[in-house]
């Protein structure tokens, strides 16, 4: 059976995730529905991560099976010509049966967006947290230095019991954090962060605590503690969802 790998993008400032949920968009479920459409037959669209409601992606990767007669670029045309705008193939491609979107892959790089000033945006304001105080980077970028490497990130997941077991078992919390860079240009703030898999609101749960080292509510130091505590209730808030890229998917 064709195994199909699709490269997406996507504005999800009006879905509620990526995971199809009854009675609500998602970008899972309009990607079922255009596929049934055209094939008459309706898999399950594998994606390599479940963004949250609210967050965007660049190169957020999924794969179905399906027994139908239609090229690579004939499952582009089509699939483009039935879902809504903010909805996007960037590629299509017949891969190996083995291939899995989420368990074939060895990283993820994610991108978040902080505009640091004292006015909100008229323009792209479901793109970015503004944050009003100033910021003090170098403090951030001290911080952001203490949790590269792998570790137990407990501190800095969400709070879904459905996400910490799989198949009955409890989830690993320990994560390889490749990068965490910070790059600010007037206004923009833009911290990149890769690692071979994320926890649930992980990304923003760190972009929030690293808001408040830069405010100066705490110190970089406070990282390597937070690791030890393995608690979330000792890390800072979690960042807006509409900041948040997933840029890319790594096999």
């Amino acid at each position: 059976m064709p195994n199909i790998k699709l490269v997406i993008e996507y504005d999800g400032s009006r879905y509620h995730g990526w995971q199809r949920q009854p009675g609500l968009p998602t970008v899972q479920g309009a990607l079922e529905a255009a596929v049934a459409t055209i094939a008459q037959q309706r898999p399950t669209v594998i994606g390599a991560g479940r963004t949250d409601a609210g967050v965007h992606a660049q190169g957020q990767v999924a794969n179905f099976k399906i027994n139908a007669r239609l090229t690579s670029a004939a499952w582009m045309r089509a699939l483009n010509s039935l879902l809504p705008e903010d909805i996007v193939i960037v590629s299509a491609q017949k891969v190996s049966s083995r291939f899995h979107s989420r368990f074939s892959a060895v990283g993820k790089i994610y991108r978040y967006r902080i505009l640091n000033r004292r006015y909100p945006p008229a323009i792209g304001r479901q793109y970015v947290w503004t944050v009003y105080s100033a910021l003090d980077i170098r403090r951030m970028k001290s911080a952001a230095q203490v949790l590269l490497g792998k570790h137990d990130f407990s501190s800095f997941k969400g709070a879904n019991p459905s996400e910490d077991r799989t198949k009955g078992k409890k989830r690993s919390a320990v994560c390889h954090l490749r990068r965490l860079d910070l790059v600010k240009r007037y206004d923009d703030l833009v911290i990149t962060i890769e690692a071979d898999r994320f926890l649930q609101q992980m990304v923003r749960t760190i972009v929030g605590t690293l808001v408040e080292v830069g405010r100066g509510r705490r110190g970089p130091r406070e990282m390597s503690i937070l690791l030890q505590k393995k608690d979330r209730r000792f890390s800072g808030p979690t960042a807006p969802a509409q900041g948040l890229c997933l840029v890319e998917v790594k096999y």
